[in-house]
């Protein structure tokens, strides 16, 4: 019913910067709130950035290097990353919290995209 899509991951050399989107689509009647996560190898999917229509919140670790935003007409939300570490290697996935139009609330996710930080 609900659909996420990824793009914007890829290769990238330390201090680099990379932007991230996710649009939602199919049978959405709000969402109230989306963010990104990432899941290194070996490693637990952990929050990188979030955002309600109030507010934001992120890691300590990429606080001060990446910013998350949406654009709430096209039921998109992005993840720009600045200062690119290789320790942000990882795959990110796209998360909202959806409301369908049947008035249902479950969370969707995309299927990933990778983000390699390497020279």
């Amino acid at each position: 019913q609900v659909q996420l899509v990824e793009s914007g991951g890829g290769l990238v050399q330390p201090g680099g910067s990379l932007r991230l989107s996710c649009a939602a689509s199919g049978s959405i009647f709000s969402i109230n709130a989306m963010g990104w996560y990432r899941q290194a190898p070996g490693k637990q999917r952990e929050l990188v950035a979030r955002i309600t229509s109030g507010s934001t919140n992120y890691a300590d670790s990429v606080k001060g290097r990446f910013t998350i935003f949406r654009n709430n007409t096209k039921n998109t939300v992005y993840l720009q990353m600045n200062s690119l570490k290789p320790e942000d290697t990882a795959v990110y996935y796209c998360n909202a919290a959806v409301v369908t139009t049947t008035r249902a609330s479950f969370d969707s996710w995309g299927q990933g995209t990778q983000v390699t930080v390497s020279s």
